[in-house]
């Protein structure tokens, strides 16, 4: 968490009258090509996560719009996440938040030490 802290991310979490932790969420600003987007910088979701039990109850859309006040307070126009291509209840999440799906996309990964080719 120290190093996600000093690269500059913003971790907000989410409790319950209790104080108990019910979620997170983990931004980033990214100055890199992010996919889908127009501008730089974007304010970009690295993890969302609420507990299956209040899941439901607007904590989520509670975290992604101070993730957004925070982007928008950096420069930002865009937020931009991502998710697992088979992930669909996160997949309508981010369309009930607004989110528009820019593209999909399967990522590969090779070790260098494989004599097949590189």
């Amino acid at each position: 968490m120290a190093d996600t802290l000093a690269r500059g991310h913003r971790v907000l979490l989410a409790q319950d009258e209790a104080g108990t932790a019910v979620g997170f969420i983990e931004a980033s600003i990214r100055n890199d090509y992010v996919n889908g987007t127009e501008t730089s910088p974007v304010a970009f979701i690295e993890g969302l996560y609420v507990e299956p039990a209040q899941r439901r109850r607007g904590v989520a859309r509670a975290l992604v719009v101070e993730i957004a006040a925070w982007g928008r307070a950096r420069g930002c126009s865009e937020l931009a996440s991502d998710s697992p291509i088979g992930n669909v209840e996160a997949h309508a999440f981010h369309r009930a938040l607004g989110f528009a799906e820019a593209e999909r996309v399967v990522c590969f990964c090779k070790p260098l030490n494989d004599d097949r080719g590189g």
